[in-house]
């Protein structure tokens, strides 16, 4: 029998997934833009495992002094920080480009989004989520 080593290996793909869908859980099932947060007495979110993710109000306010109205209307969160195995590099998907300006302000410089993903270092998600820490999670991904 002849064995095709580049052959994908549908078992191994198969368990990949159920384990990135197990680390996963923890992502919220729908998430809410800032504006609509803003009106709730406790804003938080419902997450796949049935859990629920609060936000402090403190990160909230610090976001509404960023953004003009319309950026906290399509703002969403949480921010999902994608975590995967290239080099080093963290993603974020963008439609607005609002996160990448969020980023800037909090990193003290420039952060692009290019093709609706904005790309962060290691290094600098050390000081997001020092202050992003409610409002940012993350996405494990291949």
């Amino acid at each position: 029998m002849h064995i095709n080593p580049a052959a994908p290996d549908r078992t191994f793909e198969a368990s990949l997934k159920g384990d990135l869908k197990t680390l996963n859980a923890h992502l919220p099932r729908r998430r809410k833009s800032l504006s609509e947060l803003l009106e709730e007495k406790c804003p938080h979110i419902e997450c796949g495992d049935g859990s629920t993710h609060y936000f402090k109000k403190k990160e909230l306010e610090y976001l509404i002094e960023i953004l003009n109205n319309e950026e906290k209307q399509t703002l969403l969160l949480p921010i999902i920080i994608e975590v995967g195995s290239n080099k080093g590099n963290l993603t974020v998907k963008s439609k607005t480009g609002t996160e990448a300006k969020i980023f800037s302000k909090i990193l003290g410089m420039p952060i692009t989004c290019k093709l609706n993903v904005i790309t962060i270092f290691r290094p600098q998600l050390t000081v997001l989520r020092k202050v992003l820490k409610t409002t940012t999670q993350y996405a494990f991904t291949i």
